[in-house]
């Protein structure tokens, strides 16, 4: 997808994509482990979680997770320590496994049966834009009604498919005034 504004930034405004704040949003609604996978309470809940039965280790080995199942056992024994290597596989592993878990239901509830979830959108900072360059951009709120794209492209971690669906399925609600909400300092909503 190409960049809508290229040049972001050029006068000073700050702010993160919207899609990306969005994102965030749905990481938190997602509840993942809250311990670091450093530690070794959080790698055994990972661990816990991406191999406890074998319809659950399945998803695990296809997001990635390439440990055997004897170092996996040691892990859980600790008998042997891990790698920063097989650490950060994990941890991705498990963010792509619970991402897809938890996507039909957060879809459920952001869909909420035809009547969507009110968004925020919070403008991006111009504080450090001269007056000339201000863009007359406002807090808005909006129902948003179509979540499949968007939690789909989330649960599979992909960031073009989350700007296509933020412009296509969410943005576009806010009439003319969806290309200033490129770029935000928050978006919030609830389910």
């Amino acid at each position: 997808m190409p960049a809508r504004n290229p040049e972001f930034g050029k006068f000073g405004a700050r702010g993160i994509k919207g899609y990306e704040a969005a994102a965030r949003q749905l990481d938190q609604l997602a509840g993942f482990i809250a311990t670091t996978v450093t530690q070794r309470r959080g790698m055994m809940a990972r661990l816990h979680y991406l191999t406890r039965t074998e319809h659950a280790e399945a998803p695990a080995r296809e997001a990635g997770l390439t440990v055997t199942n004897r170092t996996l056992k040691r892990w859980a024994e600790s008998k042997a320590s891990s790698s920063k290597k097989s650490l950060t596989q994990l941890e991705a592993a498990y963010l792509q496994v619970r991402r897809q878990n938890v996507a039909r239901h957060l879809l459920q509830r952001l869909n909420r049966g035809g009547r969507g979830t009110r968004m925020e959108f919070h403008p991006l900072n111009q504080s450090q834009v001269s007056r000339p360059h201000h863009r007359a951009i406002s807090f808005r709120t909006l129902n948003v009604r179509r979540w499949n794209r968007m939690v789909e492209a989330w649960a599979a971690d992909d960031d073009e498919a989350m700007g296509e669906a933020w412009f296509d399925d969410i943005t576009t609600d806010l009439g003319s005034d969806f290309g200033a909400h490129e770029y935000v300092t928050n978006i919030g909503f609830a389910a």
